[in-house]
């Protein structure tokens, strides 16, 4: 029997694959959204910056470890082939872009610190240009000032805008590690599972933290002291363990699954949904309602990833309509 549209059976397997691919990017946006207020709680109470952040990426590690290695059970060959990658994850995408981040806040408004952070996306899209010959087509460079845009309005940055030098260096470099974690992540030149690659450059990024804290360059220190996380008393270990299991190990391992099925791109401009998830979780948890301004944000930044999504799907779909061939009458 001859099938009525060959196309389709061409199309599934990819439609489905970037079906799964932005459902783990959205979890990912998810987790990773939930690092705010779980971070908020510690840093009341007098942990710094660079405490935080290693608490957070050496309770991941040693909760990876085991799925990581069992993972890599006959696949140690790629791990040392993609050893040097795995190192620059460890050192730009955890370390590096969660130490500058939370730098960032302490001496700039969130809003702007993340806005900052965000401009990331737009350091992927010039990399893929610059490095794989990608050249931005119009959908999505529209798509990726219509996402900016939006970005603009959730944060609601009417409020508090101070401007400090010191503050934007930090989130520039928070850009920089941001725009490294999609990148790395979506290598194609590595065959490096998933979960071992988020379990390696935790690991990395964890002796590199207390490396820099033995050595007096990151400042270390901690209150294990109750905290308050969503109008209640808690132990900190209640954050820690959100900020380490939830912000990072589940975030980590679906944004780079995400990544690998998307392409840095298009899976960038998904993670600005992350922002999204943030507000709505504050409201949420903790009662801060959002302004018509940032639902209408939110509006702009659903359409600025549609349109980059759309820029990503036609040539697929031009490639795969010209490979099929009509079959012979039968």
């Amino acid at each position: 029997m001859t099938p009525t549209n060959p196309g389709a059976l061409v199309l599934r397997p990819a439609i489905s694959r970037s079906g799964l691919g932005l459902g783990l990017a959205l979890l990912s946006a998810a987790s990773f959204s939930t690092s705010g207020s779980f971070a908020r709680s510690l840093a009341e109470v007098g942990w710094s910056p660079g405490a935080a952040v290693a608490a957070r990426v050496s309770a991941a590690a040693v909760m990876l470890a085991i799925p990581g290695l069992l993972a890599m059970r006959g696949q140690w060959g790629s791990l040392r082939k993609s050893g040097m990658m795995v190192v620059l994850y460890g050192l730009i995408a955890v370390a590096g872009g969660q130490v500058c981040y939370f730098n960032a806040i302490e001496h700039l408004a969130v809003g702007v610190a993340l806005l900052l952070e965000y401009l990331g996306t737009v350091l992927v899209v010039a990399w893929m240009w610059l490095r794989h010959g990608h050249k931005p087509r119009r959908l999505t460079v529209v798509g990726s000032a219509v996402a900016m845009l939006g970005l603009a309005l959730v944060l609601d940055l009417t409020g508090d805008t101070r401007v400090d030098l010191v503050g934007v260096l930090w989130a520039l470099g928070g850009a920089i590690g941001l725009a490294g974690y999609f990148v790395l992540s979506g290598s194609g030149d590595s065959d490096v599972p998933p979960v071992a690659l988020a379990s390696g450059g935790m690991t990395v990024g964890a002796v590199a933290l207390f490396g820099l804290g033995a050595v007096g360059a990151l400042p270390m220190t901690a209150r294990f002291s109750s905290v308050e996380l969503a109008g209640r008393q808690v132990s900190w270990l209640v954050p820690v363990v959100g900020l380490s299991l939830v912000a990072a190990a589940i975030a980590y391992v679906a944004g780079i699954g995400a990544t690998r099925r998307l392409g840095p791109r298009l899976a960038s401009f998904v993670g600005l949904t992350e922002v999204l998830f943030a507000v709505l979780f504050a409201w949420l948890f903790l009662g801060e309602l959002p302004t018509g301004i940032q639902l209408a944000g939110g509006a702009l930044i659903v359409l600025g990833v549609a349109l980059v999504r759309m820029d990503e799907v036609q040539p697929a779909q031009a490639e795969a309509s010209v490979a099929i061939e009509p079959l012979p009458a039968s």
